[in-house]
């Protein structure tokens, strides 16, 4: 994982998560963590939803499944402000749709990630999900 997230909320259909804007993210520039970086803790959050499903209740670390996922599809961003280092975000997803067959599952997660209560991001975002 490219970037450490806590996750105080997690269900079928939603999740929210925390995360620490540090200076050694690799997605951090001149003391902001950059956009790329704000879609990837997106992607990241929102990939937990569907990516739940492919580990047993009892793997808390993860080590007994290998699960990969990609975004396949960016729908829409709408950036507004950058966080500062030493800054937390919170993010939320979404599930708005959902396919799963023997191979992969597919699915479309709305997302919004917050700064101190106001929007600084708004995406929905297309994955792959699928055991390596």
């Amino acid at each position: 994982m490219l970037m450490a997230s806590v996750t105080p909320y997690l269900d079928e259909t939603s999740v929210e998560t925390r995360f620490k804007v540090e200076e050694s993210c690799i997605f951090v520039k001149d003391g902001y963590l950059s956009e790329t970086g704000l879609i990837e803790n997106a992607a990241q959050t929102c990939a937990a939803i569907v990516g739940q499903s492919f580990f047993d209740d009892d793997d808390k670390d993860g080590s007994k499944s290998k699960v990969i996922g990609y975004i396949s599809a960016v729908k829409k961003v709408h950036i507004t402000a950058l966080p500062k280092v030493g800054e937390t975000i919170s993010t939320k997803g979404e599930l708005v749709s959902r396919y799963d067959n023997d191979a992969f599952s597919s699915c479309t997660i709305a997302s919004e990630t917050f700064r101190n209560g106001e929007l600084i991001v708004a995406c929905t975002l297309n994955f792959l999900i699928h055991e390596v």
